[in-house]
């Protein structure tokens, strides 16, 4: 079996006190587990907690030091990075889907721009911080016909696309102006155990097979992503942090060699899992981006990173977690 980068070595990660925001969430948990086999001590700051999330099915409440805390509060969050001494931030947190930033486009803004400074300004008031690994978008680049590459100017132009935008330029402008050891990650569509978004196209194509129920697409079902497993995101956010000396200041893309447009997601579900997906085009979606694919040629040079996972590998274990924890 083929090795993965940034899983190998983590001694700069063993025994640290690690923050991780958003560490409740979907990709946050996945990260919170495996840095917590690793030997770190993770704190995860939380505003709820779903009980039906893969965080409790997991049992990771039990592996980490929960801590009430809503981002914008920027007393709140320099007192968890001081008082518990932490040395390195993943900054995950964010209001993190595209209809709701639509509706909400306040809270979003506050939310992901606000709670990102404040993370970051923790961490250029605490020198104890040795890095910041943050969160940004695909989304931040905007509408193009071609792969994005990291010197692409960030020209996100809708509520959600624009606040990671910001986020983005904002961890630049902290890693520049104070030579903080920031680095920035843009991540495709990321899929696997434990997304609870069922408007998610994957996500809701194991509660159409569950629920024996018609799925119902938002876009025109043409519409093209990277789909990128989510394990192969944990292993991108490990390797930099191993390497946050090489790569500090840096922003950098993970992709995925499947770039697929909705419907051939399903088409290639149906195959793999032998189940027929019925399904219903809505066209109803706002602010969607027709095509979005990452060119990670940056990271795969530095550090050797690429995806070792992929749709077809995961499929069936995906379906198993959906049925074994009764989602949805």
């Amino acid at each position: 079996m083929e090795k993965e980068p940034g899983m190998e070595n983590m001694e700069n990660i063993k025994g640290k006190n690690i923050l991780v925001t958003g560490g409740t969430g979907f990709v946050g948990s996945h990260l919170v587990k495996a840095l917590v086999k690793k030997g770190a001590t993770v704190f995860v700051p939380y505003r709820s907690i779903d009980p039906r999330s893969y965080f409790y099915t997991k049992k990771l409440n039990n592996k980490v030091v929960l801590l009430s805390c809503d981002l914008k509060d920027r007393d709140r969050v320099f007192d968890i990075v001081s008082k518990y001494e932490i040395t390195y931030i993943f900054h995950l947190a964010a209001q993190a889907i595209v209809p709701t930033a639509y509706e909400n486009p306040v809270e979003t803004i506050e939310s992901n721009v606000m709670g990102t400074t404040y993370v970051l300004e923790a961490a250029r008031r605490f020198s104890h911080v040795k890095g910041v690994i943050a969160a940004s978008s695909d989304k931040s680049y905007g509408k193009s016909a071609k792969p994005y590459v990291e010197t692409n100017p960030l020209k996100g132009d809708h509520p959600y696309d624009v606040s990671k935008a910001s986020t983005d330029l904002i961890a630049q402008a902290y890693a520049k102006t104070y030579n903080l050891p920031i680095v920035i990650t843009r991540f495709g569509n990321i899929y696997g155990e434990g997304d609870l978004n069922f408007s998610r196209i994957i996500p809701g194509i194991m509660k159409a097979i569950i629920n024996k129920e018609t799925l119902e697409i938002r876009s025109n079902g043409k519409f093209i992503r990277d789909y990128l497993y989510v394990k192969d995101v944990i292993n991108g956010y490990m390797l930099l942090a191993q390497h946050i000396e090489k790569v500090k200041g840096e922003a950098f893309n993970f992709g995925s060699k499947e770039t697929l447009s909705v419907l051939e997601v399903i088409e290639l579900m149906e195959k793999i899992l032998k189940k027929e997906i019925k399904y219903k085009i809505l066209n109803t979606a706002k602010n969607e981006i027709p095509y979005q694919s990452l060119d990670y040629t940056k990271i795969h040079n530095l550090l050797g990173w690429k995806p070792t996972n992929s749709i077809q590998t995961t499929a069936k274990k995906i379906l198993k977690w959906y049925y074994m924890n009764n989602h949805p």
